[in-house]
């Protein structure tokens, strides 16, 4: 089915989730979800996998592998609230959530956005991107360049403070505070108003595309030159 926007009450209910942490509160609820948020999201997906496939972009997935599940994991967490105040959906080169790469959309009631790129990738997959930095910085400079033309930035929310071990002698500022990044993502907002139109997916493919330069500089550095 093709994506018709989410229901105009999919972001009252993920905020009315936040004061309603009960299991019977969600499944007196639950028909809200599954129309208003969840079935739209899928749709997304899916369609944004079909436009990905007609325009060569390696991206896709589809509504059951895409999504993530409301509920989230308490076992390790001190904060034992059972449900998500957020929906999320991530489409990757394989199809599958923990492929290296991703394209992700988040919808919230404090904000919505969508990003692209490695974020918290494991330790072999974060020493290869950084080796590729270190190694080919021009290659490097070049992607970032293309996503400052296309107004983005990289995120240095995850930076270390210093330089990660074996990266300490870069002189270069820019390239050195690339190598203290833990994750490479960069995002651009949804306005509210734009996720009851189907012309959000118009939205979202051009950000794939602005995107493409970061995602296609790390499948190089982790995946393709194994």
């Amino acid at each position: 089915m093709s994506f018709q926007g989410f229901g105009p009450q999919a972001l009252p209910f993920l905020k009315a989730l936040g004061f309603h942490q009960t299991k019977e509160w969600f499944e007196d609820n639950r028909a809200t979800y599954e129309s208003q948020l969840k079935g739209p999201l899928g749709d997304l997906v899916e369609e944004l996998s079909s436009r990905f496939a007609k325009s060569g972009t390696p991206l896709k997935g589809d509504r059951k592998a895409s999504l993530f599940r409301i509920n989230r994991d308490v076992r390790f967490a001190r904060d034992k609230s059972p449900y998500k105040t957020n929906a999320g959906a991530v489409l990757t080169r394989g199809g599958a959530k923990n492929d290296v790469g991703l394209f992700y959309i988040h919808v919230a009631a404090d904000g919505c956005f969508c990003a692209a790129g490695f974020y918290q990738p494991d330790p072999d997959a974060l020493t290869r991107l950084r080796r590729a930095i270190a190694r080919a910085p021009k290659a490097w400079t070049k992607a970032t360049a293309q996503l400052a033309e296309a107004g983005l930035a990289l995120s240095d929310e995850y930076a270390m403070k210093r330089a990660p071990r074996g990266f300490e002698g870069v002189a270069d500022p820019i390239l050195a505070a690339a190598l203290r990044n833990k994750s490479f993502i960069c995002s651009r907002p949804i306005a509210d108003s734009r996720l009851s139109a189907p012309a959000l997916v118009d939205d979202l493919q051009a950000f794939a595309a602005d995107a493409m330069p970061l995602l296609e500089w790390g499948w190089s550095a982790v995946v393709d030159a194994r």
